[in-house]
């Protein structure tokens, strides 16, 4: 199964991409952890991107597409591959569909943004441990700190309100045309993210399979 994700900053891909890879037995291939890789590697396109990446600046789509053709070829890919992250752009849509990635679904899991901003916004990180845990659906057992090590609680700057709202804008401009682009193609299957990440796993199982 070739697969790629699609969703909103905070609806829950990275999670389902992991049920998704444990059941098939397919490996989840996300934007940033090939780019570390490839630099790491000291691959020709790694390198390329390495330099914008120390410059501060965004690889440009030549590279990563570079970069994301070179890792479907390796072996594991053989069976199928989660891609999570990527494409993010009409342009990266096509250049995928250009290199014959033969894309088999693309799983859309749509939530809507108050329910996003208020999961991401209600999550703290323990500043000792790193454990995470929710204002309303994962409190710990005394408030602001961390039933494992004692630490205080924080919010991550990422999950600040505003700071989500900032992606989501980014994402309905940038990212949700793809939901058009590979309906047309036959291609897309849309998902209801559910509260409990149990019920919106079975729904993927059962579109998948379908």
């Amino acid at each position: 199964m070739k697969l790629i994700l699609l969703g909103a900053p905070g609806a829950g891909k990275g999670t389902q991409a992991e049920k998704i890879a444990d059941k098939y037995n397919i490996p989840t291939i996300s934007t940033g952890n090939i780019l570390r890789a490839a630099v790491k590697e000291g691959t020709d396109m790694g390198l390329k991107a390495k330099s914008y990446m120390d410059a501060g600046q965004l690889v440009p789509d030549d590279v990563l597409i570079g970069i994301i053709k070179d890792r479907l070829k390796d072996k594991d890919c053989e069976n199928g591959f989660i891609l999570d992250g990527f494409p993010r752009t009409i342009p990266q849509a096509q250049a995928l569909e250009d290199m014959g990635a033969d894309i088999d679904k693309v799983l859309n899991i749509e939530v809507e943004d108050e329910a996003i901003t208020k999961r991401m916004s209600g999550r703290r990180v323990c500043s000792k441990c790193a454990n995470s845990y929710h204002i309303e659906y994962k409190k710990p057992a005394k408030d602001g700190i961390c039933d494992a090590c004692g630490g205080e609680l924080v919010q991550r700057k990422d999950d600040a309100p505003e700071t989500v709202k900032a992606r989501l804008v980014e994402y309905h401009k940038m990212t949700e045309p793809l939901k058009d682009f590979y309906n047309e193609l036959g291609k897309l299957v849309t998902v209801k993210g559910q509260e409990k990440v149990a019920d919106t796993t079975a729904l993927v199982f059962a579109t998948l399979e379908d």
